[in-house]
Formats: structure tokens, C-alpha cells, sequence
């Protein structure tokens, strides 16, 4: 269902230079710049609440849950980061196999394909179908059309099953990134959390092929249960500190 309608709320004042305008005066000239409305497009129900996709220009979008801010067209250097950081282990591999956990916008997608060659193969677990639509369809000029690419096999489910799986089979990736909305946390399970807990990185190195890579970012990441991370991850990637 789609929804043209003003959004309110902490997505809608967004500060900064991106979608504003400027306001025109009744002596013809122009006055200090006036942020654009967010109009929401679309929106899915889920576990963790309502997420909404929406614009206010032609490449200005925000997808938010609940009304918290996921994640902007505009400001997404840390998803591209976590792909070249990534694949760039994978340089002089001919047909790569890699699992992405979350599309998002699709820009980790789009800088993985950017660097991966002609015979890699992706797989991108989405749990949200509409978040696929949107890739697909609102957001499909946003990722230059990345999940249209011949190399991309998305699905929809969870990224933990899509490990669990491949961790049974013996092995089927050569690089796992996590590009989850909320990374791991100081008050996170260290065993039993669903991603970055220490049994489900051993499910990870499972499914990893034979010197693969494992690589996790997520939105929010605080004290971080760096430790376990350290303890189970295949590797640990370098400490970089990326602006969004």
C-alpha cells in the first residue's frame, strides 16, 4: 500500500543541507531555506515496529522504525566501508561466494558488486519483504539497480537461519558481513545473542569456507562485546572510524 502523505515526528526534522529549499518572498526575491516535508511512501509492520519508507526529494529517503531513524540515502559511508574493507581480503578470487546479512538501501550490495568479479556470487538475507520491494522499486536508481544484478541471489529470511544452514553444510562463504541496524551492545547475551553472541559466531566460522572473512557493522555499536567478538570472529577487521 502505498502512502502519500507528510510524516511528522524525528524523522521529519532532520537538520542539514540536503532537501531544502528556499522559500520565495512577496517582493520576489528569496528568504532563508525552509526544510522540505518528508512524505512517507511506504510502510511494513514488524516485530520491532513500524518501518517507513520516506522521500522529500528525488534522492533524499530515510527508512525509520517506530520513528527512529534507520538509515539515509544520504549518509551511508559506513556501509560502503564495510564492503571494501571486506572484500578487498577477497582480491585475486575468482568467483567469490559472499552472504550479506540485511539490504537496507542496498549500498553495502552496491560496493560489494563494485569490487567483486564477473563470476562472485551474493546472497542477500532480508527478513522485511518490503524492504526488497523498495530496493527493487523506490530505491532500485538509489543502489544503481543492485539488486537487479545477475550476480545477486536474494532472499527473504533471516540471516541467521541463512548461517545456520551453510554452518550444517560444511562451509559455503568466503566473506559473511553482517549489515544489521543495530550492532552489538555491552548489555547484549555474550552466548546466546542471535548475532554477536559467541554461539552464533562459531556458526559463522562454520559457515565460512576455509580462510574466509567475517566482517559486522551495525548502526549502533556500545562497548560492543568486543571481547567475544575478538574471540570468535574469523579475523578481526582494522579499527576505522567511518562518518555516515
Amino acid at each position: 500500500r502505498r502512502i502519500t502523505s507528510p510524516s511528522c515526528g524525528p524523522a521529519a526534522g532532520l537538520e542539514g543541507a540536503p532537501g531544502m529549499g528556499l522559500r520565495s518572498s512577496a517582493r520576489g526575491g528569496s528568504v532563508a531555506p525552509m526544510a522540505l516535508p518528508w512524505i512517507t511512501v511506504d510502510r511494513a509492520k514488524t516485530a520491532d515496529g513500524v518501518l517507513e519508507l520516506r522521500r522529500r526529494a528525488a534522492d533524499d529517503w530515510l527508512v525509520t522504525i517506530a520513528g527512529r531513524v534507520l538509515m539515509s540515502s544520504r549518509a551511508h559511508r559506513s556501509e560502503v566501508a564495510l564492503a571494501d574493507l571486506a572484500c578487498a581480503a577477497l582480491a585475486g578470487r575468482k568467483a567469490p561466494t559472499v552472504l550479506i546479512g540485511g539490504l537496507g538501501m542496498g549500498f553495502t550490495l552496491r560496493a560489494a558488486l563494485d569490487v567483486l568479479p564477473p563470476a562472485a556470487r551474493i546472497v542477500v538475507a532480508e527478513i522485511t519483504a518490503a524492504v526488497g520491494d523498495w530496493c527493487a522499486g523506490e530505491l532500485a536508481e538509489v543502489s544503481g539497480h543492485a539488486v537487479a544484478d545477475p550476480r545477486v541471489d536474494g532472499r527473504i529470511e533471516d540471516v541467521a537461519g541463512t548461517i545456520a544452514t551453510a554452518a550444517a553444510a560444511g562451509g559455503s562463504y568466503d566473506a559473511i558481513l553482517l549489515d544489521l541496524y543495530e550492532g552489538p551492545a555491552a548489555g547484549d547475551d555474550a552466548q546466546a545473542h542471535p548475532f554477536y553472541g559467541a554461539r552464533a559466531l562459531r556458526a559463522a566460522r562454520a559457515a565460512a569456507q576455509v580462510a574466509a572473512r567475517r566482517a559486522a557493522a551495525g548502526n549502533r555499536c556500545r562497548g560492543c562485546g568486543s571481547k567475544t567478538l575478538r574471540k570468535h570472529a574469523v579475523f578481526r577487521l582494522p579499527t576505522r572510524s567511518v562518518r555516515r
